[in-house]
């Protein structure tokens, strides 16, 4: 006899932070998940008995059912914790995962493809080879940023506000972590942030919300800038000049710069909700895509990448 009762799809939520994110929450409802249970201060080994209690209570029906989403904020973790899902798994007993912590990889996906997208339109060209400046580069967002811009062949430089051990330190550990190169550079003074931006070609703005990490001042020595983008929402602007309507929109003067002039000629903004537009559309698909595939998919920051580069090619 077949089941009479149409199963709910859940989403089990997990987050090593005191709570889940509720932009994930509504992302998620919206997706069409009718029972989502946030799980709060997992630590990475509880997710295997947390993985094998959400997967084998269904039955095979029920299991196609059911999701598993990680959260939090360290890029690093949540990685590990999406490896330690998929381990977990006892097939025919499997679930789709989608990790996103902080929104970060989702995020820089969305930075990164459009920074892609306005580089072959607007110049004709790749971003392979690039000098990228990441300021505020080593939070979440920095962080994968960094490691999609240098997997491309991306010439990145983390910068950090602090000091310069702080940027090398997180740079050798993405660099570790995903087989790629990058370098940590110190922006702590106005003449090193200068000095940095000096051959910056690609300037990604990925701090905190609500601080300017570059100047209209600092601007005026970014003499061969091609893109500036800025993932900030919150006044004021990361990046002078950079309106989070920007996307596209040729940069403003450097009014009051100690170097005369401006910035290179045509040198372009992206903001914050042009960014958030993508970046919206990506955690939309993803979460639809593992509700909705059929088989169980694992989703990280390389399909939120994928999905993130055809996204922006919709967009024309």
């Amino acid at each position: 006899m077949s089941d009479p009762i149409e199963r709910p799809y859940i989403l089990h939520m997990f987050t090593a932070t005191p709570q889940m994110s509720p932009f994930d929450v509504n992302m998620a409802a919206d997706a069409g998940y009718q029972v989502i249970v946030p799980y709060c201060n997992v630590d990475g080994t509880m997710v295997t008995n947390l993985t094998q209690d959400a997967i084998f209570s269904r039955g095979p029906k029920g299991v196609s059912r059911t999701g598993i989403f990680i959260g939090g904020r360290d890029v690093m973790l949540a990685a590990d914790m999406l490896d330690t899902a998929r381990k977990a798994m006892v097939p025919p007993f499997e679930v789709s995962v989608f990790a996103d912590p902080s929104g970060s990889y989702t995020t820089a996906a969305a930075l990164v493809a459009l920074v892609e997208r306005h580089l072959r339109k607007e110049f004709g060209m790749e971003l392979g080879g690039k000098r990228v400046l990441i300021a505020g580069g080593t939070g979440a967002v920095g962080r994968v940023a960094a490691a999609m811009a240098a997997s491309l062949g991306a010439d990145v430089a983390i910068a950090s506000h602090v000091d310069a051990a702080r940027a090398t330190r997180v740079s050798d550990e993405i660099n570790e972590r995903f087989g790629i190169k990058t370098t940590g550079v110190s922006t702590a003074t106005p003449q090193a942030l200068r000095r940095a931006l000096a051959d910056t070609e690609i300037l990604l703005a990925t701090a905190i919300a609500g601080i300017q990490v570059v100047s209209a001042e600092d601007l005026g020595h970014a003499k061969r800038l091609l893109i500036a983008a800025d993932v900030n929402a919150v006044p004021p602007e990361g990046i002078a000049g950079v309106n989070v309507m920007n996307d596209g929109k040729p940069l403003a003067s450097a009014p009051g710069a100690s170097t005369p002039g401006t910035t290179a000629d045509g040198a372009i903004g992206i903001g914050a909700l042009a960014i958030g537009n993508v970046k919206y559309q990506v955690e939309h698909r993803l979460f639809v895509r593992m509700r909705t595939a059929g088989k169980p998919v694992y989703l990280g920051f390389p399909e939120a990448f994928a999905e993130a580069r055809a996204v922006a090619g919709e967009l024309g």
